[in-house]
């Protein structure tokens, strides 16, 4: 009987070896989103991790067996909610929902030093200003939380930079227009740490209404109406990978269909859509008489994309949290709108000294 053990032991641990001489390949693209490593000889490891035979198969096997039959998420990056719904757990996201860690008076005037120092050198070029937090997905829907995870403060970050900055006539506090609309229909994705469509399009509804008021020539937003809804079964998004079950997952990604042409097209990089996830993304319509647009970002407002660039005879879609000037002079834009998600107000450090004085 021991001997027969043995024996399958070493069967077992010896078929991922089989597996790589055989030239079996580990990966599996629906395990993961990036290009498995080349093998090199300075660093044959990182080759062997990726290429480790069976190794896609494994995951799955300890993604399903940890979510299904023990009912945790297999890694301490992603929560596991109420109903099918996932959680991103890294970058402070749990700590932000807890309230466990509110900003020190000194970091809440650090960031409204950061904020007037970029209104005011904007005035002083006649380009009007427009910031705002990307609300995560535990701010809309609290309540498709674990149970064990609750509040234990009051304040959110968010709320406190909001407060900090509600005198100065920049901030549009998107949420209170998602929680609303996040009562009649799902916004977010369930496995993916973005809103939807639909989502997007309450917060562009928002930001254009802040546009509009400050530059007229900006045309009105698109409305409900102006789209056709459509769900679609898709495989898991970002979380669903995060835990190697892209594949076992499904997500009802409830989108939004144009009933008109829209009529921006991305000019840079060239072949790229609206919603890349790139650090740079340039759209143009052929009509002078709209407006310009600067939009510093980060991948909250890759779905925004299609909707603001409706809006403007060029737009330019930096990803930074920082303000950037250089980017501003270059393209001397009739607006200039600013988005940072609701998390990376804890990694995230504003530096007012980057913005020019002058």
């Amino acid at each position: 009987m021991k001997a027969l053990l043995v024996t399958l032991f070493l069967a077992v641990i010896s078929l991922p070896l089989a597996a790589n001489l055989a030239g079996v390949d580990g990966g599996d693209p629906d395990a993961e989103s990036r290009e498995l490593a080349a093998f090199h000889w300075d660093a044959p490891g990182v080759w062997f991790e990726d290429h480790f035979g069976f190794r896609a198969t494994l995951i799955r096997w300890y993604g399903e067996s940890r979510l299904f039959a023990l009912g945790v998420s297999p890694t301490t990056a992603v929560v596991k909610g109420r109903d099918g719904w996932l959680f991103y757990a890294d970058d402070s996201s749990i700590e932000d929902f807890a309230r466990v860690d509110p900003m020190t008076p000194d970091a809440v005037q650090n960031w409204r030093d950061a904020i007037v120092r970029t209104r005011d050198w904007l005035r002083a070029r006649g380009i009007p200003y427009v910031f705002t937090v990307a609300p995560d997905k535990h701010v809309i829907y609290p309540d498709e939380l674990p149970p064990t995870i609750a509040p234990v403060g009051d304040v959110s970050r968010a709320d406190q930079l909001y407060t900090a900055l509600q005198d100065l006539g920049v901030a549009i506090d998107v949420r209170p227009a998602l929680r609303e609309a996040g009562a009649r229909e799902r916004i977010y994705q369930r496995t993916d740490t973005h809103w939807n469509d639909r989502g997007a399009l309450i917060a562009y509804q928002q930001i254009i209404a802040a546009v509009r008021l400050r530059v007229p020539a900006t045309p009105p937003a698109w409305s409900r109406g102006d789209f056709e809804a459509v769900d679609r079964d898709v495989p898991a998004m970002d979380l669903g990978r995060m835990i190697g079950l892209a594949r076992v997952l499904r997500e009802t990604d409830m989108t939004l269909v144009p009933r008109r042409p829209r009529r921006a097209r991305v000019v840079e990089p060239a072949g790229a859509k609206p919603t890349d996830e790139l650090g740079r993304i340039v759209t143009e319509i052929d009509d002078p008489s709209l407006p310009r647009a600067v939009i510093f970002r980060d991948s909250f407002v890759s779905r925004l994309v299609p909707f603001l660039s409706e809006h403007f005879s060029r737009a330019v879609y930096v990803w930074e949290n920082d303000f950037d000037a250089d980017q501003v002079v270059r393209e001397r834009p009739d607006v200039v709108i600013q988005e940072i998600v609701g998390r990376h107000l804890y990694g995230f450090i504003p530096s007012p000294e980057l913005v020019p004085e002058k």
